[in-house]
């Protein structure tokens, strides 16, 4: 019985600096799947290259951040937002994922983001997720969603694409939403910090246990406030699970196995 985390970023300088105790850990806690999302054409890259050297656990998902997709178009606005590089258009990674997406497990992480990104380039920022979107319906791929403050948007874009195969990661819009967004057969994965915020806890306890997965999103929403996060952490939130459906581990496992397959299929 496998623990999978469908939402990392193993590629993050923080992690790549201890890439083989990353895995070792993650190794330890009983983690045999873990899907490590591209941010932009160099991301995805290293998400390939990550992959190459550990094809037993690291399933590569290639995809464009939401941010990402307007970024270039940001900096001519003069909109400050911190990156690592200089910033390229959106077709560039467009390209290398049409060139590329078959190599992939999913593609992610897509969508829409308002936190960041000025209403000037909403439109902007939708017709590339719509791009995205329809290469991954194409290509019979999962979607996994990054969306902020624009979530009611997001769940209306991926209706009227009929997108089927979903996942939305990291959900922190209303409730009644996640209903609805569970109601449509979308799965949500719940972060490593649900152990203790209890927003994330409540989709536990309120959410069809079906539609539910787990992830990291590591480095980031670690169990502990100002820890670096890591993909073992999955087995703390696999237990918080347990102790809210009150059943034991074993069988909150075999849920939460099921509900990995029925969206990305049995791990080759």
């Amino acid at each position: 019985m496998g623990l999978y985390d469908v939402h990392a970023h193993l590629t993050d300088r923080r992690l790549a600096a201890k890439e083989d105790v990353v895995v070792a850990n993650a190794r330890a806690a009983g983690v045999s799947t873990i899907v490590s999302n591209g941010l932009n054409r160099h991301d995805n890259a290293a998400v390939a290259d990550l992959a190459s050297r550990h094809p037993d656990l690291v399933r590569p998902a290639f995809g464009l951040y939401p941010v990402d997709a307007v970024l270039h178009e940001m900096d001519a606005l003069g909109i400050d937002y911190p990156k690592d590089r200089p910033s390229e258009p959106a077709e560039e990674t467009i390209t290398w994922l049409e060139e590329n997406i078959d190599d992939a497990f999913a593609m992610g992480e897509i969508g829409l983001d308002r936190h960041w990104v000025p209403e000037a380039l909403w439109e902007r920022q939708e017709a590339v997720f719509r791009r995205l979107c329809k290469l991954a319906r194409a290509r019979d791929k999962v979607v996994i969603i990054h969306t902020r403050k624009a979530e009611q948007r997001t769940f209306e874009v991926l209706q009227e694409l009929k997108m089927e195969r979903v996942n939305w990661h990291c959900y922190s819009g209303k409730l009644k939403l996640a209903k609805r967004i569970a109601a449509a057969g979308h799965h949500l994965s719940i972060p490593a910090n649900a152990v203790r915020v209890q927003s994330f806890q409540r989709l536990l306890t309120d959410m069809p246990r079906e539609q539910l997965l787990l992830e990291t999103d590591c480095p980031y929403l670690g169990p502990e406030r100002g820890v670096l996060n890591e993909p073992c952490n999955v087995a703390g939130t696999a237990e918080k699970a347990a102790e809210l459906w009150q059943t034991s581990t074993k069988e909150a496992l075999a849920q939460l196995e099921d509900n990995f397959t029925q969206l990305f299929g049995a791990p080759p």
